[in-house]
Parts: structure tokens; C-alpha cells; sequence
């Protein structure tokens, strides 16, 4: 564990409403909102109102009746996002980027080029103010979990350093929902038990988490919540797995509904291995309930596979059995496919054609292979003409599509 605090986490504030802001001088002081059916981000002085990412834009309305949609300029959130964290990159070359607006980075040895992790900190903020005209809020601490949590209490517009000797006397005053794994369901019933601080959270025996949390979850938060996180920074780590996720808002746990929706996300998920050729063997699919709830199914597949059609129909198969597990469910707000055990060196092993149940999903079979080809062939009209220019029309026809393809391939990682 370092002796001193030299991991800075770097979030832009507000970031696509800023760059909105930014880039249209007649929108700011205002409350804005970057989306059309659905908020996908909203400023400061919309928070203020109530308003935030994921709410029907009735709702934010109703919120906040004087509040302006506007469409979004995916191409420059992309160029100051790169731009940003090219800042960073100037000052170390140890920089792990989380998404497009935020990054961690270890300052540790170029502190005697660039002074303390503190100086470098407000240098890295002064830079992204000056030369792109947005705010950036920095964390600065011994452990990245902690770091993160200081950015947070940065916000917004702001620059929060945690001493070593202090930093239980910080963490433990905070709400446990700024922590790494605490979503609505884990907050909801963390309060049951009368936890609503990090502190108390750390002062909780194991044996009252695991039941509510699970065991891996209660050990993962009971640690942080000590400040105990040995991650370094990841500079070149590829990822592991590809997903994407749809919100549906509150929709009929109905095939009419999941189908077109998984349709949809096995596209997006298959293109991204398919341009990287990295098939992946384990499909995994999370079902978000009306309540928060979440519940997934997974399946590992004897061979690597990267065709929609495939991934499609096995991701159906899990979400109708995660349905049969609780019938009483009758609504879903979230869908999400990810596929994991990616293969960098996959090899095709062509199957004779014995009439095997899962023989078309197989990559090796005549099915399996016309299904890639295809795909292959959308991927190629789409590299030249646009994704829109071809498509599934399962998933075009049924899919939602309140969040544009743009802010999705900001937000989702590449391989």
C-alpha cells in the first residue's frame, strides 16, 4: 500500500450539459437537459430541480417547467473528453480512463518534476478550465476507492485532498451510497438495519451484511469501507467483456417488450466483438425489476461466439428463465447483455452437421457461419454508410430508442 496520497481521481462536472453550455453561450446559468424522451444528462441548475440522467422528460419537466432539451453533439463530447484526459496524460503516463469524463491517474513519480500531488492537482484543474472552458473535480488520496469518494465531495467545481493520517475521520462521515456497490436496492436495505454511513457500514459484523448483500458484496464494501483497496492503476488492461444495457422505464415483463429490446442490445454487443475479433464463450443477462431489483443468468458456451442472432436467442432463453424464477413480477425497467471469456486467438472448428439442438449458435456449423457472414456484411455497409443504414428489423422495429446510438458508444467501453 503507498505511504502517501497519489492517486488523483479526475470527473468533469456535469459533462454534456457543460459542453452544451459551453459551446452555446445563450444556455448557461439555465437549466438544461441533453436527451429528448429520456434526460441523459442535466446541468447543475437543472439538478437543482430535481432533475437526472434516466428521468422520462415529462417528468423532468413537471420538475422543472422552464428546462431545455437539446439534442447533443456526440463528436464534441468525444474531442473534449480526449482532450481532458490528455491533460492528465501530460502530467503521467500512469493514467487509467474510466469513461469518456473520468479518469484515475498516479502521480507518484513525477512529483519532483511537477511539485506535490496537491499542486499537481490544481495545475490539472487550471488547464481544463483555461484551454477547454469546462470545471474538472479532483480527488486526491492514498487509494483509488478513496479518491473517487473525494472527486465526489469535490463536486462541483472543486478539489478535495485526503490526508493519510485522516482518513478514516472523512470516509466514515460520508452516506454509504457514495461507495463502489451501494446502488438504490443495497442503500434500501443497508438503511433496514440502520446504516446510513460509511461509518456505520465499517462497524457492522459480517454476519448482519452477508444475508442482505450476499457474502462477496458485504466483504468488498466492509473492506473499502476501511479504506483497504490494494488496486493499482490499470494503464493497458484490455477489457475482459463487452456489454450494453437498455432502461425501459416501467414496461410489461412481456416478450413484445424483452425481444426487440435483446435484439437490439446482441447487435450492439456483437459488432464490438466482431470489429476486435473477440468472440467470448459466457453470456450473461441482468433483468432490473420495477422495484431496483436485479437478478442475472448466465451461460458458457463450449466455443467462442460473436454472431447477434446467436447471442440473441441465448439471452432470451436467460431472461425468459430469470422470468419463470419469479413470476410474480410483472414489470422490468432495465435489460442488459454482457459477454465475458473473450478469445483473442479464436480458431473455427467446422462441425459435421449432426442435428444437435444448439447447432445453429454453433460458430462452426453451416448456420452458425451464414449467421456471421451476415453480420459481417451489416458490419461492413455500416463502417462505410453509417449504423443506420442496416439493420435487424426485429430490433428496429421494437427496440427503444429514447437514447441515440452516440451517447451509447460514448458510454459503453471498447474492447
Amino acid at each position: 500500500m503507498k505511504a502517501a496520497a497519489t492517486i488523483l481521481h479526475a470527473d468533469l462536472d456535469a459533462f454534456y450539459a457543460s459542453v452544451e453550455q459551453l459551446l452555446d453561450p445563450a444556455l448557461r446559468g439555465k437549466p438544461i437537459a441533453v436527451g429528448g424522451g429520456v434526460v441523459l444528462a442535466a446541468s447543475y441548475e437543472a439538478k437543482a430541480f430535481g432533475v437526472r440522467g434516466g428521468m422520462p422528460a415529462r417528468r423532468a419537466r413537471e420538475l422543472c417547467p422552464q428546462l431545455t432539451f437539446v439534442g447533443g453533439r456526440f463528436a464534441e463530447y468525444q474531442r473534449l473528453g480526449d482532450a481532458a484526459m490528455q491533460v492528465l496524460a501530460d502530467f503521467t503516463p500512469l493514467v487509467e480512463r474510466l469513461s469518456i469524463d473520468e479518469a484515475f491517474a498516479d502521480v507518484a513519480g513525477c512529483t519532483r518534476l511537477f511539485g506535490p500531488p496537491l499542486e499537481i492537482a490544481q495545475a490539472i484543474r487550471r488547464r481544463v478550465r483555461a484551454e477547454l472552458g469546462l470545471a474538472i473535480s479532483v480527488g486526491v488520496a492514498r487509494t483509488k476507492h478513496l479518491a473517487k469518494i473525494a472527486s465526489q465531495a469535490a463536486k462541483p467545481d472543486g478539489l478535495v485532498v485526503v490526508d493519510p493520517a485522516g482518513e478514516l475521520a472523512f470516509l466514515h462521515g460520508l452516506p454509504v451510497e457514495l461507495m463502489w456497490g451501494v446502488g438504490p436496492v443495497a442503500k434500501a436495505r443497508l438503511a433496514e438495519i440502520g446504516v446510513h454511513t460509511i461509518g456505520e457500514l465499517a462497524g457492522t459484523p459480517a454476519h448482519r451484511l452477508a444475508p442482505l448483500l450476499g457474502c462477496a458484496l458485504a466483504s468488498k464494501l466492509t473492506a473499502l469501507a476501511w479504506n483497504r483497496d490494494p488496486r493499482e492503476i490499470r494503464t493497458q488492461g484490455r477489457a475482459r467483456s463487452a456489454g450494453a444495457q437498455s432502461a425501459l422505464g416501467r414496461r410489461p415483463a412481456d416478450a413484445r417488450i424483452f425481444q426487440p429490446t435483446l435484439r437490439d442490445l446482441a447487435d450492439r454487443v456483437g459488432a464490438r466483438l466482431r470489429a476486435k475479433s473477440r468472440p467470448g464463450r459466457t453470456v450473461t443477462v441482468r433483468v432490473r425489476f420495477a422495484d431496483m431489483r436485479s437478478i442475472t443468468r448466465s451461460r458458457t458456451l463450449p466455443a467462442p461466439i460473436s454472431a447477434t442472432a446467436s447471442l440473441a436467442e441465448i439471452a432470451e432463453e436467460l431472461v425468459r428463465e430469470a422470468l419463470a424464477g419469479h413470476p410474480r413480477e410483472r414489470t422490468i425497467s432495465l435489460l442488459a447483455i454482457s459477454v465475458s471469456g473473450l478469445d483473442e486467438r479464436a480458431v473455427m472448428q467446422l462441425e459435421l452437421p449432426l442435428g444437435l439442438a444448439d447447432e445453429p449458435r454453433r460458430p462452426g456449423s453451416r448456420t452458425g457461419a451464414a449467421r456471421l457472414k451476415a453480420d459481417c456484411a451489416v458490419d461492413t455497409i455500416r463502417r462505410r454508410f453509417g449504423r443506420e443504414a442496416v439493420g435487424y428489423g426485429t430490433a428496429l422495429m421494437g427496440a427503444p430508442r429514447s437514447v441515440p446510438d452516440a451517447f451509447r458508444q460514448l458510454a459503453e467501453k471498447s474492447l
